[in-house]
């Protein structure tokens, strides 16, 4: 079972530029199932399970796989047995609801055989914003303002990845500090809802990329 797949951007500023980060935003879907791209990269994911299993260890559960797209075809950048960052807040709320339940409780019983492919009717674009300063230096414990605004917009989801809150206000703790996602039925439906989103928040120094699923090549 895959779940649908998702670009990132790795870059700090537009037009991949900059010096790289943990990442600056996502979209999903890119890859058809049907596609030879996404054959190869299942492919390449079956092996590892493969592989696993032949030497006893058998895996079950999560294998985040990253790859590189070069014109001698995919390379493998990482594996990870967890999902990724911010590609998750892409693709997660392209499932059905209680389908990530679902597919988890399948993968403990061995019957993810049994599950339907995923076929997302929507699209998704995540736009992270960060402090001023990542991926370098930069300043915590400064106030988060817009988030009301925002929470109330429709398809729309906001996840806090360096933020606590301090006396009832929420403020910066880390170099992301937001991943806004838009949800549309196009691509670029998405990310002008996640662009609006974040047009609205606002706390000091922030950053964030204008282009965010307009740089695919």
């Amino acid at each position: 079972m895959t779940l649908p797949a998702a670009r990132d951007h790795k870059r700090l500023l537009d037009g991949d530029q900059g010096p790289n980060t943990g990442g600056m935003g996502a979209v999903a879907p890119v890859l058809s199932p049907s596609s030879d791209l996404h054959r190869q990269l299942t492919a390449i994911l079956q092996a590892v399970l493969d592989g696993m299993a032949a030497e006893g260890m058998p895996y079950t559960g999560i294998l985040y796989g990253g790859f590189m797209i070069t014109h001698a075809g995919p390379k493998v950048l990482e594996f990870n047995c967890r999902f990724g960052d911010p590609e998750t807040q892409a693709v997660l709320p392209l499932l059905p609801k209680n389908a990530l339940n679902d597919y988890v409780a399948a993968a403990l019983n061995k019957t993810l055989d049994r599950c339907r492919p995923i076929a997302p009717t929507t699209h998704s674009a995540t736009i992270v914003m960060a402090s001023g300063g990542y991926p370098n230096e930069y300043q915590r414990g400064i106030p988060i303002n817009g988030l009301s605004v925002v929470n109330a917009m429709t398809d729309v989801n906001v996840f806090h990845a360096g933020t606590i809150l301090k006396d009832g206000q929420h403020v910066t703790s880390g170099g992301r500090v937001l991943a806004v996602t838009g949800l549309g039925k196009t691509p670029n439906d998405a990310l002008e809802r996640a662009k609006k989103a974040a047009a609205n928040i606002e706390f000091a120094g922030q950053h964030f990329r204008k282009d965010i699923g307009q740089t695919l090549r």
